[in-house]
C-alpha cells in the first residue's frame, strides 16, 4: 500500500482523517486491520485532545477566580 498522510492536530482534522479512512476501506483501497489501527490511534488523539481543552479551559477560569479575589 502506498503510504499514506493523516493530520490529526486538531478534533475536526481528526474527523476529517477518520472519515478519509472509512472511504478508502470503502472502496477496497485500505485494509480492516489497517483501518482499525488508524482508528484506535485517532481515539487516542482525540482523547488527549479533549483533555488538553479541558485544562485549557480550567486554567482560564483559574485566572479569572485568582484576578477576583
Amino acid at each position: 500500500m502506498a503510504q499514506i498522510r493523516l493530520k490529526t492536530r486538531t478534533a475536526a482534522e481528526v474527523r476529517r482523517t477518520l472519515t478519509r479512512v472509512m472511504n478508502m476501506v470503502a472502496n477496497g483501497e485500505m485494509d480492516n486491520k489497517t483501518a482499525n489501527t488508524i482508528i484506535l490511534g485517532c481515539n487516542a488523539v482525540l482523547s488527549s485532545i479533549r483533555t488538553d481543552e479541558q485544562q485549557r479551559k480550567i486554567d482560564e477560569l483559574e485566572g479569572i477566580l485568582n484576578a477576583i479575589r
